[in-house]
């Protein structure tokens, strides 16, 4: 082979961490790792991926899942550490200015009850039944994640708890509550509920 060839050849050469770089991801699994580079080969892919951490390229934020470096999106590993899942609760009420407190955590509506702290944030994880969690009605799409809407998150609060002080529901759509309401399976005790809160808000604005 002469050298023009040896040269073209290198530049044909795919370069595996610049289609990472390229990505809008902040947080990668070996599974879209392995999905990006049309990898197959789970081992060549780890062994990359090592090679990376290794020379300071990427940044390991846990086993299996890798970041482009320390300043990744926390909302979007909060989604990726265990899918499906969606940011929920307390997180999406209290930037709602539903619920007053103030939390550090960030929570997430999963397949299962967790709670993990890496790199000294704290991620709760709820368990919800897969055919409410893998229901999209009320969930907003983000570039990298999935959030719930104030009235998906008000949703999900009622249905693990049995008891809960929302501090201000005027900014609550009830319509909407009304239209996803249903993909917890005819609940009545939330259906009692929403419309207990749904009384109070419209009385104290009255």
């Amino acid at each position: 082979m002469g050298i023009t060839s040896s040269i073209f050849m290198g530049l044909m050469k795919k370069d595996y961490l610049l289609d990472l770089m390229r990505s809008k991801n902040t947080i990668f699994t070996t599974k879209d790792v392995s999905l990006f580079w049309g990898e197959s080969d789970v081992d060549f892919v780890r062994k990359k991926l090592y090679r990376y951490i290794k020379a300071g390229k990427l940044y390991p934020v846990r086993k299996g899942v890798y970041a482009k470096d320390k300043n990744y999106e926390k909302y979007e590993l909060a989604t990726k550490i265990f899918t499906p899942s969606y940011i929920s609760f307390e997180t999406v009420l209290t930037k709602a200015g539903i619920v007053f407190q103030f939390y550090s955590q960030i929570f997430v509506a999963s397949y299962l009850t967790r709670e993990l702290t890496i790199d000294d944030q704290t991620y709760v994880l709820k368990k919800i039944k897969d055919p409410i969690l893998t229901n999209r009605t009320g969930i907003e799409v983000k570039e990298n994640y999935f959030i719930a809407s104030a009235e998906r998150a008000f949703l999900d609060v009622i249905y693990l708890n049995k008891e809960y002080h929302f501090d201000n529901l005027s900014s609550i759509d009830w319509e909407k509550v009304a239209e996803i309401l249903p993909i917890y399976g005819g609940n009545k005790r939330m259906e009692a509920k929403v419309k207990k809160y749904r009384k109070a808000t419209i009385k104290g604005l009255n």
